[in-house]
């Protein structure tokens, strides 16, 4: 019903930046929450950043000041912007929304994850 395809993963060094995005396909008729999470090796997928469709913005502790989450609604387009990357911010990264889909389906959708992976 909704596809989710992150990109933007990659290399970066300790400093540096990296940009996700995440594109929502499929017949969707309204996203509302959508969010970034991360799963580090050994540990717990967490929660990074979520954005409402209104442009309320939830930041975990760690990347408050250095990651800005947005959208771009008539796109259904995720972004995460990653500034002052640390070796700790090594993850898979995940994007998450919240859809409704006609007639009156819907739920909570994820996509396949795209690895960052900060140096030092």
């Amino acid at each position: 019903q909704v596809q989710l395809v992150e990109s933007g993963g990659g290399l970066a060094q300790a400093g540096g930046s990296l940009r996700l995005s995440c594109a929502a396909s499929g017949r969707i008729f309204y996203i509302n929450r959508m969010g970034w999470y991360r799963q580090a090796p050994g540990k717990q997928r967490e929660l990074v950043a979520t954005i409402t469709s209104g442009g309320s913005t939830y930041y975990q502790d760690s990347v408050k000041g250095r990651f800005t989450i947005s959208r771009d609604n008539a796109k259904n387009t995720l972004y995460l912007q990653m500034n002052s990357l640390k070796p700790e911010d090594t993850a898979v990264y995940y994007c998450n929304a919240d859809a409704s889909v006609p007639p009156s389906g819907g739920g909570n959708y994820w996509g396949q994850g795209t690895q960052v992976t900060v140096s030092s």
